[in-house]
Parts: C-alpha cells; sequence; structure tokens
C-alpha cells in the first residue's frame, strides 16, 4: 500500500492512500480518540487515491494516525486467529 503525506502540521495531517478500505478502518478508529477533532477520508472517483484528513487538539496528528494504524493491526490479528481457531 502507498502513503504519501499531503500536509504534515503538528494537528493537522493529510495523507493520500491507496486502498479505500483502510482509510476508513483509520477514519473509524481515529474518531474515537478523544484528542481528535475530525478524521474524514474523500475520494474524487474511483481512479483517483483517496485523501485521509486528520485534525487534533492538543496531541500530535501523526502520532495519532500511528496509534490507530497500531490499533487495526492488533484487532486484525485478533480475527485471524479467531479464523485460524475455527478452521482446525
Amino acid at each position: 500500500m502507498e502513503v504519501k503525506i499531503i500536509k504534515d502540521e503538528k494537528d493537522h495531517l493529510v495523507v493520500e492512500l491507496d486502498n479505500q478500505t483502510v482509510a476508513e478502518l483509520l477514519r473509524v478508529y481515529l474518531n474515537k480518540e478523544d484528542a481528535v477533532e475530525m478524521a474524514v477520508w474523500k475520494r474524487e472517483n474511483a481512479y483517483k487515491p483517496v485523501i485521509l484528513e486528520i485534525k487534533t487538539s492538543g496531541k500530535a496528528a501523526k502520532k495519532v494516525l500511528e496509534d490507530a494504524a497500531e490499533a487495526v493491526e492488533k484487532e486484525t490479528e485478533k480475527y485471524i486467529e479467531d479464523f485460524k481457531k475455527a478452521l482446525k
């Protein structure tokens, strides 16, 4: 997956992603955080990349995104293990 940082300020981060599913997962996790004022994504059309925008209050936006990505990864690993157990 390609990730390109478009804007990187302490409380405002805009990144370009090539995966809409990942952008939606991150948006959901980000909006659960108290420090996040806004986490949204948009896509002009199916042939353009997804733009994920994050605004925070009091916490570095890049760190909040890293934490959300780690939380998604951790939960996904749990589901994979559950599926493996169920298929045995």
